[in-house]
């Protein structure tokens, strides 16, 4: 079984757009968010997939919500009937922290090769958690956003110096940090030296969760791309549709 967040009660978030970050941005895509993730950023813009009522983890929206509407489990066979009847090419699987269901989504991805051979695979992950060895080969791109000091999290925990060394080694990965002020930098820069982090595959990206923020930092974070020889990702999908589900 998948666990997989709701858009509303009852309806699992499957959907068609154009993906909104990274190497793929403005690609024709299918995603699906999963539930559930091991971390627990502070500005999170996808927290109903994991501070539900009774969890006390910091988001700066203080907001809880109710398991029951927001996340719904599903057969792989489910699943991937879901992603199916989309026509893209390019699946994009999201969460939430995807890789904690490695075995079902090995699952999954499985039916889905064999139904469209053709079909390239994403998993967006927060870089913590190992790839199952079923799911790996079946893989096409990793896109790895390690989360900095100002997401709240534990470095401990948000930054596992393997799982960090074994991406930076993949050739399939991309990185793509979250910037929330130029204090940020440092650290990816030192995360950078430290793993030696291919500068064409990574990415910065300004956060924020409306497109006045999104300009605002973008233009200061773009010049130090330039400066660093880093790649710069803005987030297409929040000025084309607004911090909305299914999108």
């Amino acid at each position: 079984m998948l666990t997989l967040a709701t858009v509303n009660p009852g309806e699992p978030e499957v959907f068609s757009s154009l993906q909104g970050e990274g190497p793929g941005m403005g690609r024709p895509s299918v995603f699906v968010r999963l539930s559930r993730c091991n971390l627990a950023c502070r500005w999170c813009d996808t927290a109903y997939t994991w501070r539900f009522s009774g969890d006390n983890r910091p988001h700066r929206d203080d907001l809880a919500f109710t398991r029951a509407d927001n996340q719904l489990a599903l057969s792989e066979e489910e699943a991937a009937a879901l992603i199916l009847a989309h026509p893209e090419d390019r699946l994009v699987i999201t969460g939430g922290e995807p890789l904690l269901q490695g075995a079902a989504l090995a699952r999954t991805v499985a039916l889905l090769k064999d139904a469209r051979p053709a079909l390239h695979v994403e998993i967006e992950t927060n870089g913590t958690v190992a790839v199952h060895a079923a799911l790996d080969p079946l893989v096409d791109q990793f896109n790895v956003s390690p989360k900095l000091a100002h997401s709240g999290n534990d470095a401990a925990l948000a930054l596992v110096p393997e799982r960090l060394a074994a991406w930076a080694q993949d050739p399939r990965a991309w990185f793509k940090f979250v910037v929330e002020t130029p204090a940020d930098l440092a650290e990816i820069a030192a995360l950078q030296q430290r793993y030696a982090i291919a500068a064409d595959h990574l990415f910065v990206m300004p956060e924020g969760t409306a497109s006045a923020t999104l300009r605002e930092r973008s233009r200061w974070l773009a010049e130090e791309a330039l400066e660093r020889g880093w790649r710069f990702t803005d987030r297409l999908h929040i000025h084309l549709y607004g911090d909305t589900r299914g999108t």
